[in-house]
């Protein structure tokens, strides 16, 4: 682990990690996509008429360790847009190292580069391990979620 973190977009080379990184992150939330929906993800993620739909991958001594999907979306109370970081995943085997929180911090420094200065995110409540990150960089909510 001495080995260090480097983040940057996503290319079309990194298909096959992309893929077996978010499939472990779908694996985690117990959940499936069809493989349209992995073929049409990864496009708008490298996609220059998708800017709004973005996605980072970190590597540590050659791996892809993590990924970072984030959405920039228009928000009423606001004149510029907001960051909706969708979906953040370290792989097993490299958690604990640092990878989640860098992850973090280069989509806060790209949010405030392109003028977006408010990020938010969900987490699901059992998931301790990735709250106790999210508590010492973020500032949780009392917001409960609905869906239809």
């Amino acid at each position: 682990m001495s080995d260090p973190i480097t983040i940057r977009p996503l290319a079309q080379t990194d298909e096959p990690d992309w893929r077996r990184l978010w499939t472990g992150y779908l694996d985690y939330y117990e959940t499936t996509v069809p493989e349209e929906v992995y073929r049409t993800t990864f496009r708008r993620l490298l996609s220059d008429d998708q800017p709004d739909q973005n996605g980072l991958i970190a590597h540590r001594g050659g791996d892809a360790v993590g990924l970072v999907h984030y959405i920039y979306h228009p928000h009423n109370w606001r004149l510029e847009k907001v960051c909706y970081l969708q979906d953040l995943y370290t792989d097993p085997a490299a958690r604990g190292g640092g990878v989640g929180r860098k992850l973090i911090e280069a989509v806060y420094a790209q949010a405030d580069a392109d003028g977006c200065p408010s990020v938010y995110w969900m987490t699901q409540d059992f998931n301790q391990t990735a709250r106790y990150l999210y508590d010492r960089i973020a500032t949780l909510t009392p917001f409960i979620k609905y869906n239809r």
